[in-house]
């Protein structure tokens, strides 16, 4: 892979304009599947910002306002000005059209799921390589009634007239490219970039540690930075660029939140030393389960683990006085869910405790490598650093722990039978062979009790509901078909072997609609 050439001014980077959407980074993602760097703006991003950005095409995103509502975001007025490909989906379809003149009016049926979409010009560059027909993912209630002048239809499905227009360079398809439901949906993608917007495939992990070093040292100086290690790739990751960044000027610091899984303080502290990675440890799980007491809101138990943390690393860096940074490694979805100022149109779907979970008065300034990455991403950076396979490729675990897998009051009792039913669920997933299978897989404690009966008595106890998912990005997730045979082996043990549990349930629930975690 050639670096760029600082000297060469090349129009290389995709810029999004994020109109609210749950699925704007997933845009960003499918992007740089094509080894094109992407970066996520708001609509109202002044032109002076992306002047130097060398843009060589612009996405709009799909959005949860209807382009006629009242105060609903429009097209930038800078937008046309740098003369570039140009593609909307869905709401940035719309968005086209309303400002060009064309009519967009709400739709007599909503349409949402899988379409028949049907290509007009089996020559169109943005259809290169695809079938003349093939399914597409559609989710909108508005839909183009008309074109506006020089606009030519380029592709439609039976219930969607307009599901792709263009005019010269700026295109507008009505459903979504960057979710998998939509068969050559990254084929699409992959045209608008290097067919259409001419941007050669550069961006990769090299390039990206590459510049993230450089980064992070313009940053931090020659400051100390205290980077909080849980043992999950990201905060792994996020050590590994920091350490080859500024090197002895790092911290690491493990703490104890007594929201862990069985063993994991110690098999943590363990793992890392085998890899030559020196870390701090500190116990504070009287400090934070005394701070969760009575609390049963998911959104305040996530903003009460927050400010522990946050209370912990204070407390440590009194010893250290000099460490001005906080290190996280905090990851896209993370902050699209948390609908943080990086994403204002964005419909909040929870906090996360590193990102809106955190006080605004801490007493350090924050180093996020990851911010912009997705998970998958994470991971093949850890690789091309070097990372040992237990890092990289450890199922993600919340910051918040357990904390957010016990329904209601978190006690000392429920982490102790929630930390016996995940062990159990762990040990038959990884006996099974389907660890790395999964994106996930863990065990939650309902706040639930029911009868039960085990010999000739009757019990009333608590309810363990076991969850599984497949996924590439966390941003959607299918559940996990898991044979009966294991499914029967977890339920029989964590009944047998765990006292205070007599029920065993299996959420199928798929993400839309639920989240991956239950809080």
């Amino acid at each position: 892979m050639s670096l760029l050439n600082n000297t060469e001014k090349k129009y290389n980077t995709v810029i999004i304009i994020d109109y609210g959407s749950q699925y704007s980074k997933l845009i960003a993602r499918r992007i740089r599947e094509c080894n094109v760097y992407s970066e996520i703006i708001t609509p109202d991003e002044s032109y002076s910002n992306l002047a130097n950005k060398n843009i060589g095409g612009i996405i709009l995103s799909g959005g949860p306002a209807g382009i006629n509502e009242p105060g609903s975001p429009k097209i930038p007025n800078w937008l046309y000005k740098f003369d570039v490909p140009i593609l909307g989906i869905c709401y940035g379809l719309q968005a086209i059209i309303h400002d060009q003149g064309g009519s967009v009016s709400s739709s007599q049926h909503s349409e949402y799921g899988n379409s028949k979409i049907k290509i007009k010009n089996s020559k169109e560059k943005l259809f290169k390589g695809c079938d003349n027909n093939f399914n597409v993912w559609m989710s909108h209630g508005d839909s183009v009634t008309s074109m506006p002048e020089g606009y030519d239809l380029i592709a439609s499905t039976d219930s969607c007239k307009y599901a792709a227009v263009k005019s010269g360079n700026i295109y507008g398809i009505q459903f979504h490219p960057e979710v998998v439901h939509t068969e050559n949906g990254s084929k699409i993608l992959d045209n608008f970039v290097k067919e259409i917007c001419k941007i050669y495939p550069e961006w990769t992990s090299e390039h990206f540690i590459t510049t993230t070093i450089e980064k992070i040292r313009k940053q931090v100086n020659d400051n100390k930075v205290l980077c909080a290690i849980s043992g999950g790739v990201d905060s792994s990751v996020t050590a590994a660029l920091i350490n080859k960044s500024i090197e002895s000027n790092l911290i690491c610091l493990f703490v104890n939140n007594g929201l862990l899984r069985k063993n994991e303080h110690k098999d943590v502290v363990r793992k890392f030393k085998e890899a030559n990675i020196d870390v701090q440890y500190v116990d504070a799980t009287e400090q934070f389960i005394s701070n969760l007491k009575n609390i049963t809101d998911p959104e305040e138990k996530r903003k009460i683990i927050g400010n522990t943390f946050i209370s912990v690393f204070e407390s440590f860096t009194k010893k250290n006085d000099d460490i001005k940074f906080l290190a996280q490694g905090t990851l896209y979805p993370d902050v699209i869910e948390s609908a943080t100022n990086d994403s204002p149109n964005a419909s909040k779907i929870k906090t996360h405790h590193n990102v809106g979970g955190l006080p605004e008065d801490m007493n350090f300034e924050l180093v996020e490598p990851l911010r912009n990455l997705f998970k998958d991403e994470v991971r093949g950076i850890g690789r091309e650093l070097g990372l040992p396979d237990f890092l990289v490729d450890r199922q993600p675990f919340p910051g918040p722990g357990l904390g957010i897998r016990i329904m209601g009051e978190i006690t000392f009792p429920k982490l102790e039978l929630l930390r016996e039913a995940d062990w159990i669920l762990m040990d038959e997933i990884k006996k099974n062979n389907l660890y790395e299978d999964l994106w996930q897989s863990f065990a939650v404690l309902l706040n639930t009790q029911t009868v039960g009966v085990m010999g000739d008595h009757r019990t009333y106890e608590y309810t363990i509901a076991i969850r599984a998912v497949k996924s590439e990005d966390a941003m959607t997730a299918d559940w996990a078909k898991l044979p009966y045979d294991l499914l029967d082996s977890i339920s029989s043990r964590i009944t047998n072997e765990v006292n205070g549990i007599n029920r065993v349930v299996y959420d199928i629930t798929s993400k839309p609609p639920g989240t991956i975690e239950w809080e």
